[in-house]
């Protein structure tokens, strides 16, 4: 019986039917005087609620280690925390929770190795292409001929561009990490607290192509799930996402309210846009999508992909729509209040 878990189960189950029959069987049987047809109802009622909650307390008792074992797991999708499960249990439900905590250091370690890895190969990649740029640039101050100039700045370019691929994919692995490990706690937002950090970040690309940020603030505060930093970052990645795609001279409204007990924050710009069947494809990493801006400012092609992990990470929704080509886009953040 001890390492049978679904014994125990059928055996309170069954104790729990029978209890109040036997304490019937019992008191009708060995009572002394006249059982009045009262006196059976009210001892069946009583031996019924007796028994109803020795077999809850029991089955509570039993449901236990599963009830730990689910918290563990969510524990650690949602926050990455690490629990210590308890292993005095003998039976199928012990050995569950064996077999999960194994499994959840088993993928931490494994997180842990792959990001040590790629930060490791990163490193010895930039190594790489810094010893060809190195030459490059040595052959380039040797004053050559115009075709070898020629041919050793598109070497510089070349590894200019794998450098940035790296650094952004570094970038990439580290923010990811950092969403993973949020906080899912409720906490008070305050927006015009936050607004001079995000225009603190924002001015000089704003001024570079003279475009004006109009904030409309109708929400003074919220209640989110989602850290004060994470969602300055993300509104700063959507305002310059903006900018970059942005006309000169043009202007960009940032709107702040609640409707309908949702939190709604709206970044919308008149740049270039985009079609209909692009929405899916602007969200990935690395997409394919990824352009010049109108300045032909470089892209990363992680900065929406990062929002939107930030964002859903946090019980937000993310998404964008645009008109088309050269009629602007709107991005949209929702968080239930």
């Amino acid at each position: 019986m001890k390492k049978s878990y679904a014994f125990k189960f059928l055996f309170v189950a069954f104790i729990g039917i029978h209890i109040p029959l036997i304490g019937i069987l019992f008191f009708v049987l060995y009572y002394n005087h006249s059982v009045s047809p009262t006196s059976i109802l009210v001892f069946s009622l009583i031996m019924t609620l007796l028994a109803t909650l020795i077999t809850l307390l029991v089955l509570n008792q039993l449901i236990k280690p599963i009830s730990i074992a689910s918290k563990a797991l969510d524990d650690y999708r949602n926050n990455r925390r690490l629990s210590i499960l308890p292993t005095e249990y003998s039976d199928e439900a012990g050995l569950l929770l064996c077999n999960i905590q194994e499994s959840i250091y088993e993928a931490e370690s494994f997180i842990n190795e792959k990001q040590d890895l790629i930060y490791m190969l990163s490193h010895d990649l930039k190594n790489f292409a810094g010893n060809p740029q190195g030459l490059a640039k040595l052959i380039i101050s040797e004053n050559p001929s115009d075709s070898v100039r020629q041919l050793a700045e598109l070497i510089c370019e070349s590894t200019n561009l794998q450098f940035r691929y790296i650094e952004n994919f570094i970038k990439l692995l580290q923010e990811q990490d950092r969403v993973v490990k949020g906080n899912q706690e409720l906490r008070t937002i305050s927006f015009p607290g936050i607004l001079p950090f995000i225009n603190e970040q924002v001015e000089q690309r704003l001024v570079d192509k003279n475009i004006k940020l109009s904030l409309s603030l109708e929400l003074s505060e919220a209640k989110l799930k989602i850290d004060e930093g994470l969602l300055v970052q993300v509104l700063v990645n959507l305002i310059s996402n903006a900018v970059k795609f942005s006309y000169f001279d043009s202007e960009i409204k940032v709107r702040i309210y609640s409707d309908n007990s949702k939190v709604i924050m709206t970044v919308v710009d008149n740049g270039i846009g985009f079609d209909k069947d692009q929405i899916d494809e602007l969200f990935k990493k690395f997409t394919k999508m990824s352009r010049l801006g109108t300045a032909n400012e470089s892209s990363t092609g992680i900065g929406l992909y990062l929002c939107k992990k930030i964002i859903e990470k946090n019980n937000g929704k993310l998404s964008a729509t645009s008109d088309g080509k050269n009629k602007g886009a709107e991005f949209r953040i929702e968080f239930e209040s």
